[in-house]
């Protein structure tokens, strides 16, 4: 049933002045439409610069023939993929290394003998190992002299057009060269799904962990890769004392990012990647919000 808006408008500019509207009407591709994507759409479609508030009044949904393409219909928009895991008070990230102590500094109980009635703010305190939750390496992780969080480009982990490989753990725990042979790699994030992240915070995540191999990291290296992530606890083999594919992707200063989750989300490809930490001095791994975002 095809359904319309019928609405008043008022819009602000800021730089002085404004226009309004009465009794507009647009089709609608569903049952409803919000003010914000009423007004988006508004500002859009009059081509209008230098916009302040927008008001939407009296907006009402009819059921009318529709006269023209419906709103959103047709229309590309940005979905947003979270692929960090949740950092709470007490979790382990890695066996060996402290959880984090997330508690008030301030609670808002105390904070109200500070503020007039009825205000009130909570400040958080968080004690914790950078290595905790989603969290990506720079060069620093692995080099005396390599670049820290503060000193890596804005560029290097953000937007960056992204590429899924499916290698399950159920098939080898062992990441091989052969494993990521014709797939379209250079200059893109390589992030690689292997299901693992179904065990997080279980003792099964600790167990022998997917990982890439040496052979694995020099070839993304050949390949010059920007960043390559994966959901498992470690992207090298834990069971022993070598480091390789840490050692040769960060000595390259190719990005790495551990524990990711919700790849299987994601399509092949045709999204931009991104994992920004603060920008610490003196810090070579922190927790991030990594994310993919696909256009559709």
């Amino acid at each position: 049933m095809d359904k319309r808006v019928k609405f008043d408008f008022e819009i602000y500019f800021s730089n002085g002045g404004g226009i309004s509207g009465n009794d507009f009407r647009f089709d609608i591709a569903g049952d409803d439409i919000s003010d914000k994507e009423l007004a988006d759409y508004i500002v859009a479609d009059m081509r209008l610069l230098m916009v302040g508030e927008v008001k939407i009044l009296d907006k009402e949904i009819i059921t009318e023939k529709h006269k023209r393409k419906p709103i959103n219909a047709g229309l590309a928009s940005e979905v947003f993929i979270d692929l960090s895991h949740t950092i709470e008070n007490g979790l382990i990230t890695y066996k060996g290394l402290p959880a984090p102590i997330i508690c008030d500094f301030l609670s808002r109980e105390d904070s109200k003998s500070l503020y007039e009635e009825g205000t009130e703010f909570q400040i958080g305190k968080i004690e914790m190992v950078s290595n905790t939750g989603t969290y990506i390496d720079c060069p620093f992780h692995r080099y005396e002299n390599g670049k820290d969080l503060s000193e890596v480009e804005l560029e290097a982990f953000t937007d960056l057009d992204g590429i899924v490989i499916h290698i399950p753990y159920s098939e080898t725990l062992a990441i091989t060269e052969e494993h990521l042979k014709n797939y379209e790699i250079r200059n893109r994030a390589v992030l690689i799904h292997t299901g693992w992240d179904e065990f997080w915070n279980t003792d099964n995540y600790f167990r022998p962990n997917p990982h890439l191999t040496k052979g694995a990291a020099e070839y993304l290296r050949d390949c010059a890769v920007k960043l390559v992530g994966i959901d498992s606890m470690n992207i090298d083999d834990t069971t022993g004392k070598s480091r390789p594919t840490h050692t040769i992707l960060l000595g390259s200063e190719i990005l790495i990012v551990e524990h990711l989750c919700n790849l299987y989300l994601l399509p092949d490809d045709g999204f931009t990647f991104s994992a920004i930490p603060p920008k610490f001095k003196g810090v070579g791994t922190f927790p991030v919000r990594a994310m993919a975002k696909i256009q559709r």
